[in-house]
């Protein structure tokens, strides 16, 4: 694929379809390399992959998500002190 907006990631019954990257003629290693890493960053991949390899119970993930909300008011707040 040239150029454009990066193409949607498939997902059809948790099958993801990952980054790929086809080495063109007289590109190097490197080079080919290069745009994979920017790929998958761009894709979010690694976040993805680190958001799923762990399960949270929901009254976890809302305890959690509370906890990050008392921690970003608590921030707000003394920003707003100062």
């Amino acid at each position: 694929m040239r150029g454009g907006a990066p193409r949607q990631r498939l997902k059809r019954k948790g099958v993801i379809e990952l980054a790929e990257v086809v080495l063109q003629e007289g590109e190097s290693l490197e080079s080919a390399l290069r745009r994979f890493k920017r790929k998958v960053q761009q894709e979010d991949i690694i976040k993805e992959i680190k958001r799923h390899s762990y399960y949270l119970k929901p009254g976890e993930k809302a305890r959690l998500k509370a906890a990050l909300a008392r921690k970003r008011n608590r921030k707000k707040r003394s920003r707003d002190i100062e």
